[in-house]
Formats: structure tokens, C-alpha cells, sequence
């Protein structure tokens, strides 16, 4: 096998074909870190061309999937930047890093099969929506929760489109609504839900051995072929997009407001009900 890179904030454990990935930020419900995401995309690169890889599995470590970003590290890039900073950019550019991460991911020649339980809320919902094969437990929560912050699900919105349409994305998009395992299935994020983590540890077990029994190089060229046939738009130029509104976003008086009350512990000012 390739050299791995070292890893931090991710915990990588090969096992002949299988190489799996957790997310290892426990304490944080495994929100995503500047670091996560670097090194991420250094295992990718370093098994891109590794047919010795065939399968990589990821999950959470201490039994939630991802919280999405880091917010409160967000948080203290909500301010006006000082004139000529640059600040606005950087934030942009760490966004588009995620989108490089998320399509990095989505493209692997590798067979990539998401566990999820706990919380795939944000970036992890965007997660869930990459992988090949996803397999939740009935209980887990999926939502595209960054509306509900003043921010805008940039850099996952076109993946989770092309996995489950514009409809169905629109209506989690606009509502942050959260949905069950069970209803994630539904509408086609996660393939399969089991009951219990035995059981989603047996579910990974099974996928990683039907996959062992296809030839590496067909699995490749296959993933290949049908992203190339899954819609005209570029994705670069997608994601480019998405990481400059991302930066309006978290720097406009809803983000500001949003990342504030997410580390108060409040709920944002714009947050109300009707009877």
C-alpha cells in the first residue's frame, strides 16, 4: 500500500484492500476542521492511484458520523475584515477547498461506502451524499442545517442535487429540516438502514465483500463514465460559485448573527413560531 500521510483530526486503519477513514474529532461530534479536511484530501491524493486500495470506508469515531463545520472556529471569521486583509478571500478560499475535498472524495477510483449514525448535519449531510454506498442506522439525523445559521450550504448543495434532485434538495436546503435514517433512505441519500452500530458494522462488512468480488480497474472506469453522464455543468466552476457565496454569507449580518448564537447557546433573533 501507499504511504499514508499522518493524520490528527483523522484516524486511518488499513486492512489489506480496505482502508477506513474516521473522523476523529469525537469530543466535537467530529465537526470539520481546516485540518480534517487537509487531511482528507492528502489520503485521497495518496491512494489515487493505488488499485491495491479497492475500498474506503468512512465513518465517525465515538458513534456520531459528522456535526458538519466547526462553527465555533467559524465564528471569529464573521467580523469586518480590516481594509486589505484579505480575510474574505481566505474565508472563500477555505470553503473552496471543501468542495475540492467533497469532488477529491465523489471522484475516488476507490469504492467509497459512508456508516453513518449520530449526526451527519451540514458538511456531513454533504458527506453522506458522496459516497457510493451509504449505510445509516435508523436512527441517525441527517439536515442541511446552515440556513438555520445564516449561511448558505455552499459547497455541498450541487452534490446533494445530483444525488437526490432539485426538488428534494430544495425543500431541505430552504428548511434545515431534519429527517430520520430511515427517511434519508427514502429519498435516497443512504441505500440501506439497519438498527443498530452491530448491525451497520455487519451492513459495512457486506458491501466491502460484494465489492472485493468486482475488478478494481471496471469499479474505476465505471465511476467514471457515470459522473461524466450525471449532468453538463462543470463542477470547478460550481464549486467556485458556491465558495464566494459561502464568504458573503458568513461574513453578512445573518452569518454574524447565526455563529454568534450558535456559541451562546441561543437561538438566532430571527427565530420565531406561529400558533
Amino acid at each position: 500500500m501507499t504511504r499514508l500521510p499522518d493524520t490528527g483530526h483523522i484516524r486511518l486503519e488499513a486492512q489489506g484492500p480496505v482502508l477506513r477513514v474516521w473522523l476523529n474529532r469525537p469530543e466535537l461530534r467530529n465537526a470539520m476542521s481546516a485540518q480534517m479536511v487537509r487531511e482528507i484530501l492528502a489520503t485521497f491524493a495518496a491512494i489515487r492511484e493505488d488499485r491495491g486500495v479497492r475500498v474506503v470506508v468512512l465513518r465517525g469515531a465515538g458513534g456520531t458520523f459528522c456535526a458538519g463545520a466547526d462553527l465555533k472556529n467559524l465564528a471569529g471569521a464573521t467580523g469586518t475584515p480590516p481594509a486589505g486583509a484579505g480575510a474574505a478571500h481566505e474565508l472563500e478560499q477555505s470553503n473552496r477547498r471543501f468542495g475540492l475535498m467533497m469532488e477529491t472524495m465523489d471522484s475516488a477510483p476507490q469504492a467509497l461506502i459512508a456508516a453513518v449514525e449520530g449526526y451527519a448535519m451540514g458538511g456531513g449531510f454533504g458527506l453522506a451524499c458522496v459516497a457510493d454506498i451509504t449505510i445509516a442506522t435508523q436512527d441517525a439525523r441527517f439536515a442541511m442545517t446552515e440556513v438555520t445559521l445564516g449561511l448558505v450550504p455552499a459547497a455541498i448543495s450541487p452534490f446533494v442535487v445530483r444525488r437526490i434532485g432539485l426538488t428534494a434538495a430544495r425543500r431541505f436546503g430552504v428548511s434545515g429540516a431534519r429527517l430520520s435514517g430511515e427517511q434519508a433512505r427514502e429519498v435516497g441519500i443512504a441505500h440501506l438502514t439497519v438498527e443498530s452500530a452491530a448491525a451497520l458494522d455487519a451492513a459495512v462488512t457486506d458491501a466491502i465483500n460484494q465489492i472485493l468480488q468486482c475488478a478494481p480497474e471496471a469499479v474505476a472506469e465505471t465511476k467514471r463514465l457515470m459522473l461524466r453522464a450525471a449532468g453538463p455543468a462543470p463542477m470547478p466552476e460550481l464549486l467556485d460559485q458556491a465558495a464566494e457565496s459561502f464568504a458573503r454569507a458568513v461574513r453578512g449580518p445573518e452569518g454574524r448573527e447565526g455563529t454568534k448564537a450558535f456559541v451562546e447557546k441561543r437561538k438566532p433573533a430571527w427565530v420565531t413560531r406561529i400558533e
